[in-house]
């Protein structure tokens, strides 16, 4: 009978000493915390604030009276946006690697995929927090626009509008977490980001216009090209078919294979 309660209290030791999990919020906040902790983090993120201002000045000293409307702010507000944030999801994955932190994270959080899903999850709410604070700020533009010139402010985007330009600029967000997870480097990333969206857009444009077969193709294997779509206003059923197959060619692959050699990669 001794035996039996020994043995009992042994296991509840036992039992008693093993951590708990750590809580999936708490790997959401550390992740969202160390995109503030470095410098060049955040740099990035005060950019982003930095570049909404300045755009929206910008427009109010040198744009024609006839285009201080509401979409001429956000898309002067969302060309830098579209540059910067891509960044922040770089350095948010590939900081395990660069800053040779890994070993400690996945010590840490032994299952990597809850902690590469915060890095997701953080990467994605920063970028929707920091579009709605973009149009916030161009809301404020379009309203002293108006009244430094005396007319009626022009509200001319409406919810789908917006939606569309906040979709687009997760997606070029997730384009750069992608990179990072398969390159896991941080300046082979960025060049890598900086040659896909500039280079290569110029490339397939240039295409597009010299060559007749692939302006009609352009569409079916240019993610740039599908994305630009939703900065346009609304899409038809086909546009969202060009930017799904686009998607899946150029984000969902590339990023299933990366999370797939992230998962089984040696960490250093």
């Amino acid at each position: 009978m001794s035996t039996m309660t020994a043995d009992r209290a042994t296991t509840a030791q036992v039992e008693k000493r093993q951590p708990r999990p750590i809580p999936f919020t708490r790997l959401l906040s550390v992740e969202l915390r160390k995109c503030f902790d470095t410098r060049a983090g955040f740099w990035l993120m005060a950019s982003i604030g930095i570049a909404a201002l300045l755009a929206t000045g910008a427009v109010l000293l040198w744009a024609p009276d006839s285009e201080l409307t509401y979409s001429t702010f956000a898309a002067a507000i969302g060309f830098p946006m579209a540059i910067i944030l891509p960044m922040v999801a770089v350095l948010s994955v590939t900081s395990e690697w660069s800053q040779r932190s890994g070993l400690t994270t996945f010590t840490l959080v032994p299952h990597r995929s809850r902690a590469i899903a915060a890095k997701f999850g953080v990467t994605v709410g920063i970028s929707v927090v920091s579009m709605l604070v973009a149009m916030a700020i161009g809301a404020v533009g379009t309203v002293v626009g108006s009244a430094i010139l005396g007319i009626d402010p022009v509200w001319d985007a409406g919810f789908v509008d917006l939606a569309n330009i906040v979709l687009a600029q997760v997606l070029g967000m997730l384009v750069g977490f992608m990179l990072g997870v398969v390159i896991r480097n941080s300046s082979a990333a960025i060049v890598a980001y900086f040659v896909y969206s500039f280079a290569l857009t110029a490339i397939t444009e240039i295409l597009a216009a010299t060559q007749s077969w692939f302006a009609d193709l352009q569409p079916w294997v240019d993610f740039n090209y599908a994305q630009g779509a939703l900065f346009n206003g609304s899409l038809d059923a086909t546009q969202w078919a060009n930017l799904a197959v686009t998607g899946v060619v150029w984000l969902v692959a590339p990023m299933a294979f990366g999370l797939w050699s992230l998962m089984r990669s040696e960490v250093k």
